[in-house]
């Protein structure tokens, strides 16, 4: 991996170098995407004239073939020359050079320029797919916001976005791009976030809304405070991922590069034996053996089967980013389409990650207001989304509330710290001491909890305090999410740190059938675990920092771009970049159809090959014809993966 790549200012910095401002280096980056495809148009136009001028002078009809073969084979020979001598390695590129030379040797200059010419259109063709992908997937490096205008005193005042903090006030204009990550606090306007989000329809946007950096202000004037530094930001994580989803190969794409070393060497030996011994052996004219083995060296050489592979995945890399669906590499695309089951999270990723408070029952004489005041500052130092909803709940009412000492988290049950003079603890019901566990509040807790409401019991020394319920809302799009993925035969699962009959509620409402609740951390590693070992391939949904280690022990894990945890971001081999949980169904009718069309050409490739070995042995076919079959099927095979960019 390029070092310029290990942080996000890096890649950008990366990116301006491969798309620089200068005009010098904007014809270099033209040339680089367009150099190939005007080399094999200049190729094909040397060919014609020296088919032409044949008939006429024999000499400048070779000197033009010669320049067709300079042209079109000089980027090629040179890979192939590049790997023999660096790598002591022979690929495809060194056998169609060495077989162009081999026609050409023996007087067929038309057929050896002519297998240039095809070889390096499909090479052409092959950049291309590679340059569409890499700008989809990194287009939005453009829109990279340089300056902010900040807002302070009343005073507007242009500086670096590397100069903005946390709570700075930015002003957006018109049509300018949002500079940072942080929520509106005056204005309205409609934002464009499809360079982030994929969506296709700008999205309006108010006093409180959250938006993002690189994204595009409409026709009105919006107010934003800061949320985030600039190398935090949602748009900076999204170009640490680019460098993966370009270099990560897949486990088909791994095995065919070790395949053509192979294959490569063993042709040559072949051509090199067809050579020697039909003379010796058949009594053959030595032009007649070397002709048949450059037919052989044409049409063996395993192009097409190298072409079957990265072209179509890379292709559907870019048509999902295009959709707000990120691929970190194609070995996920390629396990996805694979994929048994999939175990969704739940809070942030089925639900909408903002639960609310429902009810207070208070216990012990202690009046609603005081059970949420002492909550409210237990939970103050959380950063539990459930204490989050706490702290909210209190300021909306005009709460006072104070900060407690001692404070201890209790993963995965709640938290513990000292506050006038006692210990409290506040989480779980399961986290309650079984004496204070009463008929009143056992039955409170499973009414709350049949409701499909999370509850949260807090209480000290003396026994319980009160008993808070919260509610998550079910994500709109959740419950068709879980159809379609159901539709195609996939499993779907919860995984959740929330009490059983919570989990149960949601999960009948959703349609979800396998639920397991009340896990910490580790225990969603091992349930991923336990799937694998039942399904083999298992798919993690999550958002949160405590799924990150369950998205990394699944086949393929799978981040919310906009909710999710620089944790969970790192760790995932799949973003979806506007929590839209039904993209998973698509990205898995994409990996399908992308490994049918990766089987079609492979196939279509090994048998274009049989039938043309077959053809040169049992009856000889002439050059061109093989020049044709061989360098056709290569092409076919590149067109039919470039399908998967629709």
């Amino acid at each position: 991996m390029n070092p310029n790549y290990e942080t996000a200012e890096g890649c950008v910095k990366q990116q301006e170098m491969e798309h620089p401002r200068s005009t010098g280096a904007e014809k270099s980056v033209w040339l680089h995407r367009y150099g190939e495809a005007i080399a094999a148009l200049a190729c094909g136009i040397l060919i014609g004239v020296a088919w032409i001028i044949g008939s006429t002078s024999q000499l400048w009809s070779v000197i033009f073939y010669l320049l067709a073969f300079t042209v079109g084979g000089f980027v090629k020979a040179k890979e192939g020359l590049t790997t023999l001598i660096k790598e002591r390695d022979i690929d495809v590129n060194l056998l169609m050079f060495v077989a162009a030379i081999g026609a050409a040797s023996i007087g067929y200059w038309a057929e050896g320029a002519i297998l240039i010419f095809i070889f390096s259109l499909s090479g052409a063709m092959e950049t291309y797919t590679m340059d569409r992908s890499s700008r989809d997937i990194s287009s939005l490096m453009d829109s990279k916001p340089e300056t902010a205008v900040l807002f302070k005193e009343g005073a507007e005042m242009t500086v670096a976005i590397e100069q903005l903090r946390v709570r700075d006030i930015v002003l957006v204009k018109p049509g300018e791009r949002i500079p940072a990550d942080g929520f509106v606090t005056q204005g309205s306007s409609a934002v464009n976030q499809s360079s982030i989000t994929g969506e296709s329809v700008p999205v309006d946007k108010g006093r409180g809304d959250e938006v993002f950096a690189g994204t595009l202000n409409g026709q009105g004037v919006l107010f934003i405070e800061v949320s985030k530094m600039s190398e935090s930001t949602l748009f900076a994580k999204i170009i640490r991922l680019v460098q993966e989803a370009q270099s990560e190969k897949p486990a088909s794409q791994q095995f065919m590069e070790r395949f053509e070393s192979i294959y490569a060497k063993g042709i040559i030996l072949v051509c090199l034996l067809l050579i020697v011994i039909p003379p010796i052996m058949l009594h053959m004219s030595w032009s007649e053996a070397f002709y048949k083995a450059m037919v052989f060296l044409v049409v063996a050489s395993p192009c097409a089967l190298v072409a079957s592979i990265m072209p179509a995945m890379l292709s559907a890399i870019s048509n999902s980013a295009r959709r707000g669906i990120l691929f970190k590499g194609g070995a996920h695309l390629e396990n996805l389409a694979m994929i048994k089951v999939i175990a969704f999270d739940k809070t942030g990723t089925l639900t909408a990650g903002k639960p609310a408070v429902t009810d207070i029952i208070s216990f012990q004489g202690y009046e609603k207001s005081e059970v949420l005041r002492v909550a409210a500052t237990l939970e103050s130092l959380s950063a539990h989304p459930l204490a989050k909803a706490i702290v909210l709940e209190a300021q909306s009412k005009g709460v006072e509330f104070g900060r407690p000492s001692d404070f201890l988290t209790l993963t995965g049950w709640g938290i513990q710290a000292q506050w006038g003079g006692d210990l409290w603890k506040i989480g779980k019901p399961s986290l309650l001491e079984k004496k204070f566990m009463t008929d009143e509040v056992s039955a409170e807790i499973d009414r709350l909890e049949g409701e499909g409401k999370t509850v949260t019991v807090m209480h000290h020394s003396q026994g319980v305090v009160g008993v808070i319920a919260l509610r998550d809302n079910i994500r709109s799009e959740a419950k068709l999410a879980v159809a379609m993925l159901k539709e195609q035969g996939v499993q779907v699962a919860m995984l959740t740190g929330d009490q059983k009959r919570t989990a149960q509620a949601i999960a009948r409402e959703l349609g979800i059938d396998r639920v397991y609740a009340d896990l910490l951390p580790e225990d969603k590693v091992n349930r991923i675990k336990e799937l694998k070992a039942t399904y083999g391939t298992v798919a993690m949904v999550g958002d949160g920092i405590n799924d990150a280690p369950a998205l990394a022990t699944a086949t393929v894990g799978i981040a919310m771009g906009v909710a999710g945890s620089d944790a969970a971001l790192e760790t995932a081999d799949l973003v979806l970049m506007n929590d839209d949980i039904r993209k998973i169904a698509e990205a898995i009718v994409l990996g399908k159809r992308t490994k049918t069309i990766i089987k079609q050409n492979i196939i279509f490739a090994m048998t274009v090959i049989v039938l043309l070995i077959s053809a040169n042995f049992f009856q000889g076919i002439a050059l061109p014809f093989g020049v044709v079959g061989h360098e056709g099927s290569t092409i076919l095979v590149i067109l039919n993966g470039l399908r998967l960019l629709r």
